[in-house]
């Protein structure tokens, strides 16, 4: 796919959040930089500044934190989503997540800086604080589905509700990357797939 393809995609998706007129977007665009992330490779690494937001083109990556030296996998996020340690990049402290590509990675960055230009721009100036607040508040939305999600359904439902993103690369991840997710270990996500395998 090349770069005006996936301009498309993300002025699609962006749609959502805010509408640009031509004017508006060719100015926006001259804001954004292209960049693929390998598989296993960082979008944001615990103890360093998320200085950038990014809208994944193709691909997939994971949240994860790490303790007691073992690596906890706490959401994921997939092509047409964004993605970025979202707090670091708002206040400038150093992340306290890790953000890894799980396959290759095609993005759409918005730095911090390009961002604060835009926002000091008087013809973007209004769409961009409108899109800064949306995002915020779908990030908002998605935490608080996270932990309703712990507390109204089963490690069952929650591994249904993934599955029905449809996305392969579930498929082939490490089960364990799940298993976290999920809030259980993995030998309990095994009996749930023989279980759901068995019922169908």
């Amino acid at each position: 796919m090349d770069s005006s393809a996936a301009l498309i995609i993300f002025r699609k998706s962006l749609e959502k959040f805010v509408h640009f007129n031509e004017a508006e977007w060719i100015v926006f665009t001259q804001h954004l930089t292209f960049s693929t992330l390998k598989k296993k490779h960082y979008f944001a690494e615990y103890g360093r500044v998320c200085d950038k937001t990014a809208f994944i083109v193709s691909g997939s990556v994971r949240y994860f934190h790490i303790k007691d030296g073992v690596e906890l996998t706490g959401y994921f996020s997939f092509e047409n989503e964004l993605t970025s340690s979202y707090k670091s990049y708002l206040t400038g402290q150093p992340s306290l997540t890790y953000i890894q590509a799980l396959e290759d990675t095609r993005l759409i960055n918005i730095s911090k800086n390009d961002m604060e230009l835009m926002l000091n721009n008087p013809l973007l100036a209004y769409k961009m604080e409108r899109f800064g607040r949306m995002v915020a508040e779908h990030y908002l939305c998605c935490y608080e589905d996270r932990v309703a999600s712990f507390i109204t359904q089963s490690p069952e439902e929650r591994y249904l509700q993934l599955l029905s993103t449809g996305k392969q690369v579930l498929q082939r991840m490490p089960q364990h990357y799940i298993a976290n997710f999920l809030g259980i270990t993995p030998v309990s996500l095994s009996r749930i797939r023989r279980r759901l395998i068995v019922s169908r």
